[in-house]
Parts: C-alpha cells; sequence; structure tokens
C-alpha cells in the first residue's frame, strides 16, 4: 500500500478523520508517570493502544523525543505502532527543510530509522528540498502551506506579484504540491484549523490532494467548519482526504492514572464530531 491508500483504508476502517498527535511532554503527564522522561515509551504506546481503532493516523513531533534525548524510545514507539496497528499511518512531524545530501539523511531518517509512512517538511528552500524524499516510492510528504500559528501570515499570506495570477504564498505551494511537484502522487499540505477559509481555498486550488489538518482542539480550531472547509467525497467515496489532529486534547484529557481511558473517551468524541460533520 501507498501511504494515500494506507490512508484511506484507516478512513474507511476506522470511520475516523482524527489524527492523534504524539506530543509527550513529561511535565504534564499524569502524577505517577510525571517529570520522568524515561516513560515517554510507557505514556505514549498507552495513548496509542487505547486510541489504535478510533484515529486515521497518529502524528508523533519527534522535538518532543529529541529534547528529552528519548529517540530510542521513538524507534520503539514507532516499531510497536507497526506491530500493534499496522494499519494506522503513521507521519513523523520533523519539518524538515534542508536540501541536497542533508535532506537525503532527514529522509533515511524519516523513512529507514524511524519507519514513517509520511513526514512533514518545509518547501520554502524550493524542489530541491521536497525531492530526496520522493524517492521513497509509497511514503508521504506533507509540506507546510497555511499554519494555524498567527506568525504564519509573515509570509504566507503575501501576494507573489512575480507570478501569473499574483496568488498569495500558501496558494502557490499549493498548485506546486498539486502540480509539477507531486511526480508519484505523494504530496499533501499542512494547513491550520484556524483557518477556515484558507482551507478551503487550499482545498479549491489543490482538490486532490491529502491536508494535515493541526489545530482542533487545545488551538481552538472548529472541527465542524474544518470538514467542511477540507473534506471531498463523491459517490459516498471519499475523493480529497483530510487528516484533522488533536494533540494536547488527547493526551491529557487527565492528569491521573486513568490517562489512556480518558484519551479514548476524548479522541471518540473528537472523532464522532468530525464523522458528524461529514452529513
Amino acid at each position: 500500500m501507498t501511504f494515500v491508500e494506507k490512508l484511506r483504508a484507516a478512513e474507511r476502517q476506522n470511520g475516523s478523520l482524527l489524527c492523534v498527535g504524539l506530543d509527550p511532554d513529561p511535565a504534564k503527564f499524569p502524577a505517577h508517570l510525571r517529570g520522568d522522561a524515561s516513560r515517554i515509551y510507557d505514556f505514549c504506546a498507552a495513548i496509542v493502544d487505547a486510541t489504535a481503532d478510533l484515529v486515521i493516523a497518529f502524528k508523533p513531533q519527534i522535538a518532543y523525543f529529541a529534547a528529552h534525548r528519548a529517540e530510542a524510545q521513538l524507534e520503539q514507539l514507532m516499531a510497536h505502532m507497526r506491530r500493534t496497528a499496522p494499519q494506522v499511518p503513521v507521519i513523523l512531524d520533523a519539518k524538515r527543510g534542508d536540501i541536497g545530501s542533508t535532506a537525503e539523511q532527514y529522509a533515511i531518517e524519516a523513512f529507514e530509522r524511524y519507519g514513517a509512512d509520511a513526514v512533514t517538511l518545509s518547501p520554502f528552500m524550493g524542489f530541491d528540498s521536497v525531492q530526496p524524499y520522493l524517492k521513497y516510492h509509497g511514503k508521504g510528504a506533507f509540506l507546510l502551506c497555511r499554519t494555524s500559528n498567527p506568525g504564519g501570515d509573515d509570509f504566507q499570506a503575501q501576494r507573489l506579484s512575480s507570478v501569473p495570477g499574483a496568488p498569495l504564498l500558501y496558494e502557490h505551494i499549493a498548485r506546486l504540491a498539486q502540480g509539477p511537484w507531486n511526480l508519484n502522487g505523494q504530496l499533501g499540505l499542512v494547513v491550520g484549523a484556524t483557518y477556515p477559509t484558507e482551507i478551503e481555498r487550499v482545498r479549491a486550488v489543490a482538490p486532490t490532494l491529502p491536508l494535515l489538518i493541526p489545530g482542533v482542539g487545545a488551538q481552538g480550531g472548529d472541527a465542524l467548519a474544518t470538514v467542511k472547509a477540507g473534506w471531498r467525497a463523491a459517490q459516498g467515496q471519499t475523493v480529497a482526504p483530510i487528516v484533522v489532529n488533536s494533540s494536547r486534547a488527547v493526551l491529557y484529557a487527565s492528569a491521573d492514572a486513568d490517562f489512556a481511558q480518558a484519551a479514548r473517551r476524548e479522541a471518540s468524541q473528537t472523532r464522532d464530531l468530525l464523522q458528524a460533520a461529514q452529513a
């Protein structure tokens, strides 16, 4: 299966558009684990086991592991997800953006060391920063396009007078990803849930690409508006998948020993909310 095929299969099997982001912060762990970075794997594996039948994807954020010298625990977690939830694709949230041999090494890290199904990338150094990842046929790459942070306006919302039609920068990225950069059908886009109007614009420019949409939950993105803006179906089949990420709201649904059960309840409620918005 390619990444996109795996994504579609997980959506059908689990009836879900929800992605659970794995951003482990030991300072926020439940009381019996709090402050202990050596328990990152234990915490994340419990979340995975509790939610694997409710999600379209998992998205570990590499910085939360690297900051605590927990890369070995990330490798362990990736292996655990492949073993216990092989039907759920895993997106490594790394936002790499370099070129040449350095980008090739980052691609090895994502796809060979960690075994991710897809990775997030910054495209602002051009196609050179994307191409090395496309050599891994069947793997996916989500390009930062219209991010959920307010500072995204500094660049992404600027108009490119030198490009025909003078698109905004994020529109131009979407056009490139839908068109000439998408050599093997591997690309998707990152668009923040805090900007539903922009999600709709990106969907118009890139009608078939999967969208990774962070910002639902703790960041305040509206689930209903997100689905209406980005998800498209025809004849009962998804045309353009969306992957709606929630991290903190699920991970830290409880500060007690029942954290995994609480995470499952929160994930189930969010999944059902997203599913209802598809009607």
